[in-house]
């Protein structure tokens, strides 16, 4: 791992350049009645996604704001959304359909093998350092061994991965039965995870910021 691999031993304090205002989307998921996942960042934009393809921005990269477009008028299902503070972006939408702007190119030489082989791509999280984890039903990736061998020892208390999370200074898989936390993690999250009545299937953090909800439109956040 780069930055995440001092995070083994020790929490990184994070420093935000600028608070981000999340009125937009508190508004938003509020209007809807409804928000089955989030890309948030600490700079540089956040964005819902509601129904099978809605989605509501503010901030964000004018070609990601074009991708999701496409995408909605498409039909296709958008599933997951990953955005980071310098504006690089995965989109994961249908069974493994992907596309991305700037991603690490260990991470994007992956998606393009399981996508070849018609993987179900279930999960991918990266950040600005290069540290990236990507699921899919058949494998478990990672930019380095260490970090892959930390995804994968979990396993084996939690069973399979559900979803992961990546930011400069913190790391979470949400496993079938149980998380793991690397670094700088919300302690209000942690507490929050101890009495959520809903199975969580996903989990997103920037800086004190979070939301977690199952795979449908159960959902709980601090943003």
């Amino acid at each position: 791992m780069k930055k995440l691999s001092a995070l083994l031993l020790l929490a990184i304090v994070s420093i935000s350049m600028s608070a981000q205002n999340r009125e937009f989307i508190r508004n938003e998921i509020q209007k809807y009645d409804e928000c089955r996942n989030v890309a948030i960042t600490e700079y540089n934009g956040d964005l819902m996604l509601y129904g099978k393809n809605g989605w509501a921005a503010s901030g964000c990269p004018k070609s990601l704001t074009n991708a999701l477009r496409e995408l909605n008028n498409s039909g296709d299902f958008i599933n997951d959304v990953q955005l980071t503070n310098n504006g690089a972006w995965l989109i994961v939408h249908g069974r493994n359909g992907i596309q991305w702007n700037d991603i690490p190119y260990s991470l994007e030489r992956m998606l393009r093998q399981w996508n070849s082989n018609y993987e179900e791509i279930t999960s991918v999280a990266f950040n600005d350092s290069g540290d990236w984890i990507a699921v899919s039903t058949e494998h478990i990736a990672a930019s380095d061994a260490e970090l892959q061998e930390w995804v994968a020892g979990g396993m084996e208390d939690y069973g399979g991965v559900w979803a992961t999370c990546i930011t400069e200074d913190a790391a979470i898989v949400v496993y079938e039965n149980g998380y793991r936390f690397l670094g700088n993690v919300p302690v209000d999250l942690i507490r929050e995870l101890d009495s959520v009545d809903f199975n969580v299937y996903r989990i997103k953090i920037a800086g004190t910021s979070w939301f977690m909800s199952d795979n449908k439109s159960i959902y709980s956040y601090n943003m």
